[in-house]
């Protein structure tokens, strides 16, 4: 069945990347794709990786690099974000539309 009818990933195709040590759902889009476009698959892929479905997951529990390129700071090799990324952007130093204080 397809997961990520964007890229046409199925879940056989998302198991198989979890078995080869993609943990998350940031690991998989590394992976395939799946999940970078319109992020609907998200909340499936999730489901399909599930608590414990990574067998690398004990070693990068304890500190082990984590595969396919992604860093702690939760940004692939070539610092792209997904869509399932749901962390607030920073605050603007000023309010939207407002002129900056004259020196």
């Amino acid at each position: 069945m397809y997961v990520c009818s964007c890229f046409g990933i199925t879940e056989q195709q998302v198991r198989d990347h979890a078995e080869s040590g993609a943990c998350t759902p940031r690991q998989i889009a590394s992976a395939c794709k799946a999940g970078t476009d319109c992020g609907g698959c998200v909340r499936r892929i999730q489901a399909l990786l599930g608590r414990g479905a990574c067998p690398r997951r004990e070693l990068i529990d304890q500190g082990a690099p984590e595969p396919l390129g992604a860093g702690p700071s939760g940004e692939t090799a070539t610092g792209s974000r997904g869509p399932y990324d749901i962390t607030p952007p920073a605050a603007p130093d000023t309010a939207p539309g407002a002129l900056p204080e004259a020196a």
